[in-house]
């Protein structure tokens, strides 16, 4: 059984690799602003999680392919309409129960089976244990006002839990102007990045073992600062971008994960985005959904 779920993960993971292979091209479009490419690792990390997807003629599947993967049929309701799971290995006979080709591959993912779930279940429980020691070590940390606090331990703001957010800012900032502090930690927690961010984490944790899906997660955290940076910048019409990007300027850069934070990023870029912001226009947005349409159904669909 756990070779068996293994085996489809591995398939999950490649065909994840290409989709999001896709969407580090597309993200490279500066004219497509943040907050509308940060929904494209949706793709990806959906591919991750769900073996099952509608087939269709016009899915970049269909075109793979003719080339390498297959698809293995698991459902289909109607002739035009089909269900099926990505087989980019082809290790196997038949697939329910899996027969391999060889035992030799029974044996490798057997195996590898093995050191898949010992692997992921360390690194899940490593993640607990980091996540909740944070939470512990921020208790001493006094109220401000509202759900904002303070804390000596921190060296930058940031927004702690999931369930219950708390903005924590380090002692300095009582007497620092924070205003453009709060706006950006508050979207954080109406946008609930914290709890999107902890999905990804544990996403990666099971597909450990696909270099590409790291990659992925630290392109999906930048692009969740930069787009919470447009978020700020589209939400207030008072705001002064300027005096938004010199208060990101005084703040140090974040090197933790688990945490919305205000130098969450590189500096550098999310300043340059923040500088050469532009607003939406409702044709524009249309435009963006429609687009965004397109590459869902291009990127989520199986060959058919």
């Amino acid at each position: 059984m756990l070779q068996e779920v293994f085996y489809w993960v591995f398939n999950m993971s490649i065909t994840a690799g290409i989709t999001g292979g896709v969407v580090l091209l597309i993200r490279r479009i500066r004219r497509i602003p943040k907050r509308i490419t940060v929904f494209l690792w949706l793709i990806p990390f959906f591919r991750m999680i769900v073996p099952i997807g509608l087939n269709s003629p016009y899915s970049l599947m269909s075109l793979l392919s003719r080339i390498t993967t297959k698809t293995v049929i698991v459902y289909q309701p109607a002739d035009a309409i089909s269900f099926s799971m990505m087989n980019s290995v082809m290790a196997a006979d038949s697939y329910f129960p899996i027969t391999y080709k060889a035992d030799l591959l029974d044996r490798i993912f057997q195996i590898a089976s093995i050191i898949w779930i010992v692997v992921s279940l360390t690194i899940i429980l490593a993640i607990a244990v980091i996540y909740f020691t944070t939470l512990h070590e921020m208790k001493d940390a006094h109220i401000l006002h509202d759900n904002i606090y303070l804390s000596e331990k921190m060296v930058y703001p940031a927004v702690y839990g999931i369930l219950r957010p708390k903005i924590i800012l380090p002692e300095s900032y009582a007497e620092q102007d924070i205003a453009y502090v709060l706006l950006h930690e508050e979207m954080h927690i109406r946008r609930g990045d914290n709890l999107w961010r902890m999905i990804a984490i544990l996403i990666v944790a099971v597909h450990w073992f696909n270099p590409l899906s790291w990659v992925f997660l630290k392109q999906f955290l930048a692009d969740l600062e930069l787009s919470c940076d447009e978020s700020v910048l589209a939400k207030h019409n008072d705001i002064h971008r300027k005096d938004y990007a010199l208060s990101l300027l005084k703040s140090k850069e974040s090197t933790k994960v688990l945490v919305s934070a205000f130098g969450g990023a590189k500096i550098r870029t999310r300043i340059e985005n923040i500088l050469s912001f532009r607003r939406m226009t409702w044709l524009s947005v249309t435009g963006f959904l429609a687009l965004l349409a397109a590459i869902f159904y291009v990127l989520l669909t199986n060959a058919g």
